[in-house]
Formats: C-alpha cells, structure tokens, sequence
C-alpha cells in the first residue's frame, strides 16, 4: 500500500491548488498548531483542501518522505512546501501568504475559497 499511498498524497500535493496536511479535520481540528495554520489560511481567502493524517500512521510516514518536513501541519501551495502553522501564520500577518496565493493562483483566488476534506484511505 506503500506506493499507492505515496501516489496519492502526490497527487493531492500536485492538483490541489492549496493542500494542508493535518490533524483532524478543518472544522474539528485535533492539534492547536493544526488549527492555527486552519486560520491563517482562512484569513487570506485561500481555497483549502485538508487531509487529515491521523486515520494511518502510514501517511505521515510518506508525507515527510515527500516533503522532508518533519511536523505536522504541512501546507502546499501549487505543489510547493511553504511550511507549518508558524510560518503560514508568520506569512498571513505580513501580507505575504496572500501575495503567494495570488502569485500561484492568479489575483482571483479568493472567489474560490472553498473548503473540501481529501480521505486518503
């Protein structure tokens, strides 16, 4: 299941625009650090896609096999690491992670703010 599971966490790490590893969900979020990286997502209008990495102990194996980031949350942005909870909300307050989302996903993002849950097993 190993391959499998690593194909498809590339998969939504490469075709959703802003992918946020996770534990628990967006609206029942089981870590604080979790729930910050939530808000500073939410704060900038980013569509949200979450995948909460607590149902197996195998996806947190392969996500950081991936990303080489070693904390949960993670966040991906058209497919690139921008980091955790800390960053994202050192990014949100400075203006920046609304910057970034408009650079990757043009100007309009936010008319697409929607919040979907991604099962990965």
């Amino acid at each position: 299941m190993s391959d499998e599971l690593r194909d498809r966490i590339k998969d939504v790490i490469d075709n959703e625009p802003v992918a946020l590893f996770i534990k628990g969900t967006p609206d029942l979020a089981m870590c604080g650090n979790s729930q910050r990286a939530i808000n500073a997502l939410r704060s900038a209008g980013a569509p949200l896609t979450a995948i909460n990495i607590l149902p197996d102990p195998q996806i947190r194996q392969e996500l950081q096999a991936i990303s080489g980031w070693p904390t949960i949350p993670q966040v991906f942005i058209k497919g690139e690491l921008v980091g955790g909870a800390d960053i994202a909300e050192e990014l949100a307050a400075s203006g920046e992670l609304e910057q970034k989302l408009a650079d990757a996903l043009g100007e309009n993002y936010r008319g697409s703010a929607i919040q979907k849950v991604v099962q990965l097993v």
